[in-house]
């Protein structure tokens, strides 16, 4: 049995799929020797009769007033006539159907539709331990239709309201409806570990368990939903800004009661994040219920940071990220259309040779509301989203385009491309990266694809295997920003990677403190040994390039040597 159907039945009052029996009426039986004009008579002194069965032994089939009148009237009025001594046996059409009573009503919905046309829509005869039974089949796809809209709104596992009826229900607000609205989102704290650490049965046991505490706090015009995982959120109406935040404390207090788990008791405690109405009328991007779901969410985030349990709002300052980040993925179809991407390069130096035969593809955008906006915010929001596969494709196209300008030019430049862990979970990046090499014509060697060390690469294995296929293809591979992150040594030592960056966060401080330069020297040292080269990004002032040089660092980036410009702004040859 589903979740979905044991949701669905535990909400109408059953505590097991729904059978084609339990749907049935029961049937009015007549002995098979009836004679047709008693069967005649009663059809016509109860009108709401549909069917009778027939009962002949052990052997039960369905007579319907459709059939018996049809056969009366007879094609040239003589029907009568000629069944006149007629019984019940022999007026039992040859094409009368059952099933059985245990069947759930998806499966006899499939069996029906797999029936002739002119026999699909007649009643069912449905056999059970008890005795026969009779259904519509308009009955039992009304039924259906209703079980499959319950699950197209509600959470399969809690039974709760889910996102899409929340929003159905946000949606139906006036602005003179908002202002005693609010919406608290609401996040368990340590579930993750119960998941880890008892299974996930106990984590279902547990949100059930909170399921169930959420509902005693509510009113019946709030609306109580799971949102995913271990968030829920409410929608509160006619509340003051007092009242929600007095069912948001309770929320924390009810969450910190432990849960009993398979003779364990799990203690955990949920943050709690709260929005009013008054917080978002002026976010005209944004509908009404997302404004409010975002500042809540955000407002939780913030109860996460203070130490957990415990709840919080956002005050003007902490609302306006979530509005940009909103209208950053509102614009983001703007930007496909109206091109407003675009890729700067910015040189590399080699410290051994003094040549800048290789760049790095950084993307940008400007846009004509947002203005510019950084890859710090739009990068992370593109992962969330989905987005980031189809401006990743975007770049390595435009990068391998250029890189066949600078060939046809006769200045070859190798181009290093950011890759997002995403990317390679999806396994994408792969086909695409020869995709672009073979359409425009481009050498292998002249492309690299960094990932970033900053961002947790969840299936190290998959990862593996997709850095694999590039290096087997002759491209080369930089762990980028190295030191922010998730990565150690051995990552350096796992990943097929020919080349290391060193954030810039150790190079800022290299002349001023000996134990930055130490460490820098050190991570240059044994990437040397394991045979990569190392490039050090943010160089900004000389100091820092010669420490660099003494240190055997293979090549330097930063705005000592050049900002990111344009193709066209790169000097010609192989100065920097």
């Amino acid at each position: 049995m589903s979740k979905v159907t044991q949701t669905v039945n535990r909400e109408l009052g059953v505590d097991r799929p729904v059978s084609l029996g339990e749907l049935a009426s029961p049937a009015r039986l007549i002995p098979a020797d009836t004679p047709l004009a008693d069967i005649d008579r009663t059809f016509r002194a109860e009108r709401a009769l549909r069917s009778l069965v027939v009962h002949d032994g052990n052997r039960y089939t369905l007579l319907t007033r459709e059939h018996v009148e049809y056969t009366l009237t007879g094609r040239l009025g003589y029907g009568r006539g000629l069944h006149v001594r007629s019984t019940a046996a022999q007026m039992v059409s040859g094409s009368s159907f059952s099933l059985p009573g245990h069947l759930e009503l998806g499966h006899a919905a499939q069996r029906i539709l797999t029936l002739p046309e002119e026999s699909r829509y007649r009643d069912v005869l449905v056999l059970t331990d008890s005795g026969p039974g009779v259904v519509s089949v308009s009955q039992l796809f009304e039924r259906l239709s209703a079980d499959f809209r319950y699950a197209a709104l509600h959470d399969s596992l809690t039974g709760l309201a889910n996102r899409r009826q929340l929003e159905e229900r946000g949606s139906t607000f006036s602005a003179a409806d908002l202002a005693g609205v609010a919406v608290l989102f609401i996040d368990l704290d340590g579930f993750k570990a119960v998941n880890d650490t008892f299974g996930h049965r106990a984590g279902d046991e547990v949100l059930v368990g909170f399921a169930d505490r959420l509902r005693g706090l509510m009113r019946p015009t709030d609306i109580l939903a799971r949102l995913g995982g271990d968030e829920f959120a409410a929608l509160l109406v006619n509340v003051t800004e007092a009242q929600a935040l007095d069912v948001a404390n309770r929320v924390v207090l009810h969450a910190a009661a432990p849960f009993a788990s398979d003779g364990h008791l799990l203690h955990l405690s949920a943050s709690v994040g709260v929005s009013m109405a008054v917080d978002v009328v002026d976010e005209l991007e944004l509908s009404q219920l997302d404004a409010l779901l975002r500042h809540a969410d955000g407002a939780m985030i913030k109860a996460k940071k203070a130490g957990k349990r415990q709840v919080a709002r956002l005050d003007g300052k902490g609302a306006a990220p979530i509005t940009r980040n909103a209208l950053i993925r509102r614009r983001l179809t703007a930007a496909f259309e109206s091109e407003t991407f675009a890729l700067n390069y910015q040189p590399q130096l080699d410290l051994v040779t003094g040549e800048c035969t290789a760049v790095e593809a950084l993307l940008r955008w400007h846009d004509k509301v947002l203005g510019e906006v950084s890859p710090a915010e739009f990068i992370p929001i593109f992962e969330l989203s989905g987005d980031i596969h189809r401006i990743g494709e975007w770049v390595i196209d435009q990068a391998c385009a250029q890189a066949r300008r600078w060939l046809d030019a006769g200045e070859p430049r190798s181009i290093a491309i950011n890759v997002s862990p995403l990317q390679l979970a999806a396994r994408t990046v792969v086909p695409q990266v020869l995709a672009a090499l073979t359409a425009h014509r481009v050498p292998a060697g002249l492309l690299q694809v960094e990932i970033t060390e900053g961002s947790e690469i969840t299936d190290l294995p998959r990862a593996i295997g997709q850095l694999q296929a590039l290096r087997d293809a002759g491209l080369s591979i930089a762990l980028d920003d190295y030191g922010t992150g998730y990565s150690s040594l051995a990552m350096l030592r796992d990943l097929p990677l020919t080349t290391v960056k060193i954030d810039k966060t150790f190079i800022d401080t290299i002349e001023d403190s000996p134990q930055d330069a130490l460490l820098v020297g050190g991570v240059i040292d044994t990437a040397h040994a394991l045979g990569l080269r190392v490039t050090a990004e943010g160089v900004e002032r000389a100091g820092q390039l010669h420490l660099l040089r003494a240190m055997g660092c293979d090549t330097a980036q930063g705005y000592l040597i050049s900002r990111p410009v344009p193709a066209h702004l790169l000097p010609t040859g192989q100065r920097c």
